[in-house]
């Protein structure tokens, strides 16, 4: 121990302490110490643990669609050639234009779809034989509803059933003012995750602090195709001249809200 110190206070008496290096030495450790202390100081104050909690809340929002697109095709099959092909669909769509029309929708409102023609092939004892040429066409037509009474698309599908249409791809129902029905759906869900967080918090015996965070969950709205198909044959099971019942009753947009709650 003696030995120790004397060579301590030999190297401090002698000045060894003062060269560069032995400075450089002391600072780095100095800083060190200086980092350590502001990590572990700043772990306890910024990065407390964070208690939380989620509660859902759902609103709904009834509504009455006041649109309808309805999906409406031709399909031509075995045409001895290309082009006879699609003078038929040509004919078949044009007297289907027609007949939407009449019944009061606007040329604006029809959008082709999808427009194919293809060869087609008949398969016999292992032999693959040209059977002619198929060429199909889609329209979707987009019907104005004004009540749930309204019969706009029953007529609209039958004229173009009439007409020619064999294809019937889907109805889907939508409302115009989409945006507000899930800005009230919204509001309502808040609301009720709020209130259901007081009962909670009650009976679990905890406070709850403010809000943190919040997610959104689109649980039902409008855009999902109601399924809706022809034979491919002549009409709407072969009866093109009836009128199908679509009933058009009142919807609902639902939506979930996550509010996530700090526990006191």
């Amino acid at each position: 121990m003696d030995n120790v110190t004397s060579g301590v206070n030999s190297y401090f008496c002698c000045g060894s302490w003062r060269s560069p290096k032995t400075i450089l030495v002391l600072v780095g450790l100095i800083l060190l110490t200086g980092l350590l202390t502001v990590a572990l100081l700043r772990d306890r104050w910024v990065n407390q643990p964070q208690w939380q909690v989620n509660v859902i809340g759902q609103g709904k929002v009834k509504y009455q669609p006041d649109i309808a697109k309805v999906t409406l095709g031709v399909q031509v099959d075995k045409a001895t050639t290309a082009e006879q092909a699609l003078q038929q669909l040509n004919d078949k769509m044009a007297g289907v234009v027609k007949a939407v029309t009449a019944v009061g929708v606007a040329v604006e409102d029809i959008q082709t779809q999808t427009y194919y023609l293809n060869p087609q092939y008949d398969y016999k004892n292992g032999i693959t034989t040209p059977a002619g040429y198929s060429a199909n066409q889609q329209l979707v037509v987009k019907v104005k509803i004004a009540d749930a009474k309204d019969q706009q698309v029953s007529k609209v599908i039958a004229g173009a059933t009439k007409a020619g249409a064999n294809q019937v791809g889907g109805i889907n129902f939508d409302v115009s003012n989409l945006q507000d029905l899930k800005e009230q759906a919204r509001l309502a869900a808040i609301a009720d995750a709020k209130d259901k967080s007081v009962k909670l918090a009650a009976a679990a015996g905890v406070r709850l602090g403010k809000v943190v965070g919040w997610w959104e969950n689109v649980v039902q709205a409008p855009g999902q195709p109601s399924p809706y198909y022809g034979d491919g044959k002549g009409g709407l099971g072969g009866a093109a001249a009836a009128t199908p019942s679509v009933p058009n009753g009142d919807q609902e947009v639902i939506i979930e809200i996550t509010l996530n709650y700090q526990v006191k």
